[in-house]
This record gives structure tokens, sequence and C-alpha cells, in this order.
């Protein structure tokens, strides 16, 4: 049998190999990455101390933003280290660790977005029962199945992704470590990897994707229902999440379905929904909505109080 020798590293290519490039990208980096903390943690702050926020929606949105923290954090760090050193290496078991915990927190998300489409058409389509229907259980039982369903589906794909044998080359055409941009430089037999990732991603895709339908078609015919002034205000509560859920699926359905070629557009989309999504979503649930402003405004109006006795 022929030898093969066993690599125990990867080398992270990144998004560009001219180091003056890479000192820039480090710069935009740097600061996409502090705004994207400062936002999310700015969201949790302000919903667990306003008590106005203390609703499903807003126990949702405090998942989310917590999540957002998480799933830049897997990536950028490294990321950044890399624009700045010469040696951009990753240890096999650390690209798969990373792989872990990025899978992990997208699958989570994406639960939750489906979660906050429901909240959503409870909240418009039956006002009335809508503390009811949307009970602290209920929201609870959703938060936690979300987490549950994006740690399984992490797990599964990544212990298979443990019997992979990396024979060489151990080059990665991408930024961080993802399933598949691992594939194509294992030596192992990776159509059953292939295909368990494929099919973990559609049928995550195709459960949470089919509320989000249910709950926004139900929300549409609500909407027609009702007077026009009515049903623009209506429609405004659930913009915000919408405008996330396109970004979001859109951008990791094709970076996950489709074979991985290492291309410069694989490395966008990623950048899009690993770093960019994070720094999006509290300025969107920030300034398209009337009731986190007016929560800031509270807060600042407070601590200019308590500053100035």
């Amino acid at each position: 049998m022929k030898n093969l020798s066993i690599i125990d590293e990867f080398v992270l290519l990144g998004l560009s190999i001219d180091p003056d490039i890479q000192t820039m990208l480090f710069v935009l980096f740097l600061g996409i990455y502090i705004l994207a903390l400062m936002g999310n943690l700015m969201m949790i702050l302000v919903i667990r101390a306003d008590p106005h926020l203390h609703t499903p929606m807003y126990f949702f949105l405090g998942h989310l933003s917590f999540l957002d923290i998480c799933y830049s954090s897997v990536t950028v760090p490294k990321m950044l280290q890399n624009f700045l050193s010469q040696r951009k290496a990753i240890s096999v078991w650390g690209c798969i660790t990373q792989s872990f915990f990025f899978i992990f927190s997208g699958g989570t998300e994406g639960c939750l977005l489906s979660a906050m489409a429901y909240d959503r058409y409870a909240a418009v389509c039956h006002p009335l029962l809508y503390t009811v229907i949307m009970n602290g259980p209920l929201c609870t039982a959703m938060v936690s199945a979300a987490w549950l369903m994006g740690f399984l589906s992490s797990l599964v794909n990544n212990l298979c992704a443990q019997s992979l044998r990396f024979c060489g080359p151990n080059i990665i055409s991408h930024f961080s470590c993802e399933l598949p941009s691992l594939f194509p430089l294992s030596c192992s037999d990776t159509m059953p990897n292939t295909s368990l990732l494929a099919g973990s991603a559609i049928f995550l895709a195709l459960v949470t994707l089919l509320l989000i339908l249910f709950s926004y078609s139900k929300i549409i015919l609500a909407i027609l229902s009702i007077s026009s002034k009515g049903g623009v205000k209506a429609f405004s509560t659930c913009s915000c999440h919408l405008t996330v859920v396109l970004l979001f699926y859109g951008t990791a359905l094709f970076r996950y379905i489709n074979p991985s070629s290492g291309s410069v557009l694989e490395r966008v989309v990623s950048v899009q929904y690993g770093v960019i999504t994070s720094l999006i979503n509290p300025l969107i649930y920030s300034f398209k909505n009337q009731e986190v402003k007016a929560a800031l405004q509270r807060m600042l109006r407070h601590q200019i109080c308590v500053s100035g006795f």
C-alpha cells in the first residue's frame, strides 16, 4: 500500500495574501467585530434593564444577540490574528473544534429565527391571545429546542469528520475552518460526510423555513384583511425579522448546499453570514424598532440623571 503522510495542521489563506491588503483588512474587521460586540451587548443590556422589553419577542431577541456574539467570536479573533501573522496555521483538532462551534451557533440561530417568526404570527394574528399563546414555558421550550437542534446538528457532523484522514495538501482557501472547505483536503472517502452535511442543512432549513413561511403567510393574510394604515403598522413589526431571515438563510444555504470550490464568492458569502450579519442584526432591531429606541432613550436619561446627581 502507498504510504501516506498524515498532516496535523492546516494553513488558512484568508481573504488575501497581500501584506498591505491584510493590514487594511485587519483594521476593517477589527472595527466590524468591536461594533458587533458593542451592538449586541447593548441589546442584551437594554432588554434586561427595561421592564417594557420583558416580552416574548425581546426574550428571543436577547438570545439572538448572545448568539451573534458567539457566532462572530468563533472565527473573527483567529482571522484577525492571521492578518498579522506570517504563520497562518491551525491544528486539525482546532480546525474541527472551530467548525463545531460555527455550525452549533449557525444552526441554533436558524432555529431561533423560526421561533421569532412564530412569535410575530401570534402577535399579529392573535393579539388578544398573544400573552396566553406565547407564555413563559413555551418560550423557554422553543429557545431550548433551538439550542438543542443546533448542538445535535453540529455534533453529528463533526463527530463524523473526526474519522477523516488528511494527507495533504493542507492549504484551506478560506479564512476559517468550515466543513465544506475541509472535505476536499481529505484522503478518505468524504461522500458520507458531504451527504450528511447537505442532508442535515436541508433538513434544518426545511423545518425552520416551513414554520417561517407558515407564519408569514398567515401574517400577510391578516394584514390584507385590515385597514391600510393598520396593515402598514402590523407589517412594520415583522419587517426587521424578515430582513434578518433573508440575509441569514440566503447566504448560509448557498454555502452549505453547494460543493466547495474555494472561490472568492464563497469567502464573501461566509463573511456575510458569519461576520456582517452579527453587526447588522442589532442595527436593524435598534434603528427600525421604536420600542428599542424608546428604551435606549430612557436608559440614557436615567444615566444622565444619575451622573448629574
